[in-house]
């Protein structure tokens, strides 16, 4: 009697018996090129599907970038939602898609290499590929928030600090997310909420430009012009000039080391006398003293109160939940 031969292994093996070898290859993989962020993982979950249904060895070279080869064909927020949607996953990922991230082609490109390396090697499951990547999206929504480090002998100012310091730190470790910019637009954000709870202040998502939503600034209170921004460059000057043109006061509210370049980019415009160029982080805590009264046992309260309406913006106004404070 002949003995049977050895099946291989099947390409739809579940992924509740991932090959181990393959799982830690991913993990380093992520690892080495940051592919941490929002837009990162859609990217990397749309490829792993495109790769799913063509199949290996991939040609590179062939099927994946735009007539004008600048983006990913198909890379887009439906795309890559209709793929979380197969997993059981409703929230949206990334408003781009991965589609305007930096460095997506570059990415896809590299990481299609890579299951071309792997399939070589044997190792490579697709479905469970795509399903490793789902899993680091879910790992995305229920990322630990920040931390509200509140110490009563600390200043108000390192509060602040505190915090965006913590937000520079996990920037560097996902590449192209501007977690600081973000984290900055909605504590001014939330500072005027609170300063002025009769005047009605329009929030937005970091990532919404001001240009296509027609917007003169981050914030349009009065006849002020309110721009938070880390990189007060020239851009930031122009639409400064721009709102001077129009009647109205522009305001740049910037990180306290920011602030020479802020008065270099108006001071090249010749508008540096017109233009207030406020430190962030005294514009938000001279509000903080003034509504605890200058009291030392309303300072944690008027605190959280901040921390309380940031956390609503970034419920309200982004996909990316992780932004949000915890004042546990």
């Amino acid at each position: 009697m002949k003995r049977a031969k050895n099946k291989p292994v099947a390409q739809n093996t579940p992924a509740e018996n991932p090959n181990s070898r393959l799982v830690s290859a991913l993990a380093q993989y992520q690892d080495t090129n940051k592919l941490n962020g929002k837009g990162q993982i859609a990217t990397m979950i749309f490829a792993s599907r495109l790769v799913l249904n063509k199949g290996l060895p991939f040609d590179i070279d062939k099927g994946i970038t735009t007539e004008g080869e600048g983006q990913v064909k198909g890379l887009s927020k439906s795309a890559v939602q209709a793929i979380l949607k197969e997993h059981g996953i409703t929230r949206v990922l990334a408003e781009e898609g991965g589609r305007t991230s930096r460095g997506s082609l570059g990415n896809i490109r590299q990481f299609i290499g890579f299951l071309n390396e792997m399939h070589d090697q044997g190792l490579v499951n697709m479905p469970q590929v795509e399903t490793w990547w789902v899993v680091q999206a879910k790992q995305f929504f229920n990322a630990k928030p920040f931390a509200l480090k509140f110490e009563p002998g600390k200043s108000l100012r390192f509060v602040i600090r505190n915090l965006l310091a913590q937000a520079k730190t996990r920037q560097s470790e996902s590449s192209g997310t501007m977690f600081v910019g973000a984290m900055l637009q909605h504590l001014v954000g939330a500072k005027l909420t609170l300063a002025m709870p009769n005047e009605d202040i329009k929030h937005h998502g970091f990532s919404v430009a001001d240009g296509p939503s027609r917007r003169a600034a981050d914030f349009e209170i009065g006849q002020a012009c309110l721009h938070v921004t880390t990189s007060p460059g020239e851009a930031v000057a122009r639409k400064c000039e721009d709102n001077l043109n129009a009647g109205l006061h522009p305001v740049i509210i910037t990180i306290h080391e920011m602030l020479p370049a802020a008065d270099i980019f108006t001071a090249n415009l010749g508008i540096s006398e017109q233009v207030d160029v406020l430190d962030a982080e005294q514009f938000i805590v001279g509000n903080l003293h003034e509504l605890a009264g200058f009291q030392s046992a309303l300072r944690r309260v008027t605190v959280e109160a901040l921390i309380e309406k940031y956390n609503a913006i970034v419920e309200a106004t982004e996909t990316d939940h992780s932004l949000r404070i915890s004042t546990k």
